[in-house]
């Protein structure tokens, strides 16, 4: 396999596998003497496996003899209940550090021959797909700059993410998941809410246990996000039992899938990625994915230069056991603000929560001398404390209340313009110098931003529109801003009111008096003028009703003329044929009797 490299590896594999059988002939003979004892024989037995890599570790450097084993089994009668289960669970961990050891024995130079050599998922190569691949090589393999800052980005990350991907024994081309839902950058947001590397939205967060407050976004946590992002990724896959079809629910959704899959075997059509019907955007999910792993497993090809990632831990965690300002934190590690906040991006304040048992993350030759740096210091750990408003207000007012500039009150806590603060609601302000004391639990916990829009000035009062009015005209009527008529009515600024529509504004008093005055004059909200204009606009019921019957009255004589004038015509008409044709029949010498004959 390229890039493995095993010193020794022909003599080293001989040695390991004669420890195997004596770790094994071990166990059989524990077994044997010992039958009511399973668990110390298991211990006994995860122990002498455990052995076998260290020595064939040692065997692959140049050891000349082999280490002895040294088997050691409890009897029955030395053996109880409660030491059984302390085995189980020491012979559980040996295991888990066997197969840790099994992971150090093997060593690669950088990261990408890590990944290269853990590939799983058959290659999307069917000709129905294949189009599909071919233009994600060809939009990754045009935009070196792009891949190379995602692969800068990703080398902070993926020695964990792929660390957790062959804990589980899943195919490593997981940890390249990242690379197509958010290039790597744990800040990302889409247009879904959907936020972090692993593009969680916040419904499907908190089924995983992402936790999502005013202060922490677990979405953006490297370590939890990768966490339930293969646990969510497992599940897909059980349910589906391939990975291509798990990796389009992941982007479509499960009921999504589940529903195109139910179509085709109601159709009689196969279930797989390709025949599936699908949004475009999940038909080129695995396609995109497909043409990272290509590249990645042959950056020449594609004229890609990836970075040097080299097969070892990024960061290490380091638990926070008081409130400590994020500015502080970076400093003590020695690391820039940007720095700590790329590899923490889940704290959303500028200051971290102790109550929350937080985990931050440093460089890994950064974390001791942050722990030491932090026991040294003797000063404040943070400047920030949480403080719950019991009224509703304006940031104004609080700033005073607060004794802070309004500025410093809407930046820290991310408050727009024109809005109000909720009663309940939880700010960050400034730490007095004398308070000590983390944040509780139940505030870091529970703690929330209630906004409201600030009402307009004035009275709200409810007006006819004219015609032809549109929220310039009005606001020029009275003083007011055009945008603000246009947001009070929801509509677009040059938008027209339909003629005597209701519509909203704010008015001061003054104006108050004059739209009175032409409700009380008008009647319709216009003007004396108009109304003068358009007197025949206010008749009465009555009159109009009379005014109608008049022109049907109308109508129907003058209907009944034309009926009695077309009648008189048709008669003179057939008179003057009749005469006609008496004077033809006298022409021709016909009898009296053919002209009665004809007359008739």
């Amino acid at each position: 396999m390229a890039g493995l490299y095993r010193p020794d590896e022909d003599d080293g594999m001989h040695r390991l596998r004669g420890l195997r059988f004596l770790a094994l002939a071990a166990v059989l003979m524990s077994a044997a003497g010992c039958a009511t004892a399973p668990s110390s024989t298991q211990a006994t037995a995860a122990a002498t496996t455990a052995a076998a890599p260290a020595a064939a570790a040692s065997a692959a450097h140049g050891a000349d003899a082999t280490p002895e084993l040294t088997l050691s089994v409890d009897t029955p009668d030395t053996a109880t209940a409660s030491d059984a289960q302390a085995q189980d669970d020491n012979a559980a961990d040996l295991q888990a550090a066997l197969e840790a050891a099994d992971n150090t024995n093997v060593h690669y130079a950088d990261i990408w021959q890590r990944v290269r050599a853990g590939f799983g998922i058959p290659d999307m190569d069917g000709p129905g797909m294949q189009r599909y691949v071919q233009q994600a090589v060809q939009w990754y393999s045009t935009k070196p700059d792009y891949v190379a800052r995602m692969t800068m980005r990703s080398r902070k990350y993926l020695y964990y993410i792929l660390q957790e991907v062959q804990k589980r024994h899943l195919p490593t081309e997981l940890a390249l998941l990242p690379f197509v839902e958010s290039a790597f950058n744990p800040d990302a947001l889409s247009s879904a809410q959907a936020s972090g590397m692993w593009q969680f939205i916040p419904s499907t967060g908190k089924h995983y246990h992402l936790r999502q407050t005013i202060f922490q976004d677990g979405r953006r946590d490297v370590l939890a996000s990768t966490k339930a992002a293969l646990d969510y990724l497992t599940k897909l896959h059980d349910m589906f039992g391939d990975w291509q079809l798990a990796l389009a629910a992941y982007n479509w959704g499960e009921g999504g899938l589940q529903r195109a899959i139910a179509y085709n075997e109601a159709h009689n059509l196969p279930v797989d990625y390709a025949d599936l019907r699908m949004p475009a955007e999940t038909r080129n999910y695995y396609p995109k994915l497909q043409a990272v792993k290509d590249i990645i497993a042959d950056p020449a090809k594609y004229g890609i230069t990836l970075p040097d990632v080299p097969d070892h831990p990024y960061f290490k965690p380091v638990p926070i056991t008081q409130d400590i300002d994020v500015a502080l934190a970076a400093r003590l590690a020695g690391i820039s603000v940007d720095e700590f906040r790329a590899l923490n991006p889940a704290y959303r304040k500028p200051v971290i929560l102790a109550a929350t048992h937080p985990r931050v993350l440093l460089p890994y030759d950064n974390a001791t001398a942050f722990e030491q740096a932090l026991t040294a210091y003797s000063g404040p750990l943070a400047s920030w404390t949480t403080y719950t408003v019991s009224r509703t207000a304006s940031p104004q007012q609080l700033a005073r209340e607060l004794h802070l500039s309004e500025a410093t009150l809407r930046s820290v806590n991310t408050i727009p313009g024109r809005i109000l603060i909720k009663a309940g609601s939880t700010l960050l302000v400034p730490r007095p110098p004398q308070d000590d004391r983390n944040v509780s639990a139940r505030v870091a916990e529970n703690a929330m931003l209630a906004l409201a829009p600030v009402p307009p000035a004035g009275r709200r009062v409810r007006l006819r529109a004219w015609r032809g009015d549109t929220p310039r005209s009005v606001a020029r009527r009275y003083h007011l801003s055009p945008l603000e008529v246009a947001h009070w009515n929801h509509m677009r600024e040059g938008e027209r009111f339909r003629p005597r529509a209701l519509l909203v504004v704010y008015l001061p008093q003054r104006h108050i008096e004059r739209a009175r005055h032409e409700r009380v004059a008008t009647r319709d909200h216009r003007p004396r003028e108009v109304a003068r204009n358009h007197h025949e606009r206010r008749l009465t019921l009555a009159q109009r009703r009379e005014e109608l019957a008049a022109r049907r009255r109308e109508e129907l004589a003058a209907r009944r003329r034309e009926e009695l004038a077309a009648r008189r015509r048709a008669v003179r008409v057939a008179e003057r044929e009749r005469h006609a044709h008496h004077g033809t029949l006298h022409v021709r010498g016909a009898t009296r009797q053919d002209i009665s004959v004809a007359q008739r």
